[in-house]
């Protein structure tokens, strides 16, 4: 067996389960998970209708690259929402349809990391799992950079060595954050790039989030706003990563992209395609309706809005929480330990929240995640302001 097995450690929602083993919560109170980052949102009609209308697609092989109908409406959509100019992406060069940006990440690392030179894969602390788990299965070393309040939540890449830039070959970046909801500033995004020119690395931007923010008319900025900016057309060691699973409420249909570098999406079809990952082509129909139309990726936005307003509003003055930069998550600080802190509300309030610790790793003996909880504000109004309540109460008999 591969013994890099042995270096991956419990999902955050495996270590929640034993966390609350137990417990009895009053049986009266029906139960509310905030734990889970699974949209709840009602999926698009019209994209059931297009993947119902395509079903007798399940009779074809689809191709790894994908059909070019979804690569062009996804370049497309790249030009419309981060004001790329109109050639730059080259549908059959610079995107790739994958089966969700999880699938993705990790096929990515494995495509990306060389083995033979004692690596580092340089991510957010707190982070989605996947980065580490694709490190180690890659044979790489996984590098934590802290993401402090003090520090908007962002890591302070100024403070990282020569050394680790040296021996990174990737730097995951989340923005919006997960579970944060930080986003990292152009600015900083533009020195990043200069850093990976001098380095030689590739910087692989998980960008899932981008879509839930909460002013209109100030779209948050992606890896390739500032490609832009530089001039850069060819998109040289960036790559981003994008989901209808939280955009447009579409978890189940598994599609997204990646785009950016045409040199690294060779070697990474190359990879895909032994891999044995090609989206049905039924679901790349249905994702080319998707991409096509934001009037719902806006409603959806007034949902979460609206959930954040009435969720914050209850909140204020009991937890130290504030509203993020984007995403659906608060991370909110606790008064206790933040494993007390969910045992108890899951015992007292029947109220499932994932504590911060989980989510993070110490790193010379600072957990950035410990004592704070993350929510996920998924589930539907009514339900997010009982669980509001619900905290609140729990809070206020400490």
């Amino acid at each position: 067996m591969n013994p890099a097995l042995d270096l991956l450690q419990p999902y955050p929602f495996e270590k929640l389960r034993a966390l609350l083993a137990g417990a009895q919560p009053p049986a009266e109170l029906r139960h509310i998970a905030l734990s889970i980052g699974e949209p709840k949102h009602r999926s698009p009609e019209f994209v059931a209708k297009a993947l119902a209308d395509n079903l007798d697609q399940m009779a074809v092989y689809p191709t790894t690259l994908g059909i070019a109908a979804l690569r062009e409406a996804i370049a497309a959509w790249c030009e419309r929402r981060f004001g790329v100019p109109a050639g730059w992406l080259d549908a059959a060069r610079h995107v790739l349809p994958v089966n969700g940006t999880r699938e993705a990440l990790f096929a990515f690392t494995q495509t990306v990391v060389d083995r033979s030179k004692n690596g580092l894969v340089v991510s957010p602390n707190p982070f989605y799992q996947i980065y580490e788990g694709a490190a180690l299965l890659a044979g790489a070393q996984p590098h934590y950079l802290p993401c402090l309040e003090e520090n908007g939540f962002n890591p302070d890449f100024d403070a990282v060595s020569a050394d680790v830039w040296q021996r990174c070959q990737i730097l995951f970046l989340c923005s919006p954050g997960n579970p944060t909801g930080a986003l990292v500033p152009l600015e900083t995004l533009k020195q990043l790039i200069a850093l990976a020119d001098e380095h030689d690395f590739v910087i692989a931007a998980d960008e899932c989030y981008s879509e839930l923010y909460f002013d209109e008319q100030s779209p948050p900025p992606g890896l390739l706003s500032a490609c832009v900016e530089l001039g850069r057309s060819d998109f040289k060691r960036c790559v981003v990563f994008h989901s209808l699973s939280k955009r447009s409420n579409l978890p189940g249909l598994r599609s997204g992209f990646v785009a950016g570098d045409a040199e690294v999406l060779k070697k990474f079809l190359l990879y895909r395609t032994y891999h044995g990952c090609a989206m049905p082509v039924q679901t790349q129909l249905a994702s080319v309706a998707a991409w096509n139309d934001e009037a719902h990726v806006r409603a959806n936005r007034d949902l979460y809005r609206e959930k954040f307003d009435a969720v914050l509003d209850i909140l204020q003055g009991v937890l130290d929480v504030t509203r993020p930069d984007g995403s659906f998550y608060l991370w909110a600080k606790t008064p206790i330990a933040d494993t007390e802190f969910c045992r108890g509300l899951f015992d007292k309030q029947h109220v499932t929240v994932v504590p911060g610790s989980y989510l993070s790793r110490e790193v010379n003996g600072e957990n950035p995640g410990a004592n704070r909880i993350r929510m996920a504000l998924v589930a539907p109004l009514a339900e997010c302001v009982e669980a509001a309540e619900r905290i609140k109460r729990f809070v206020q008999e400490l």
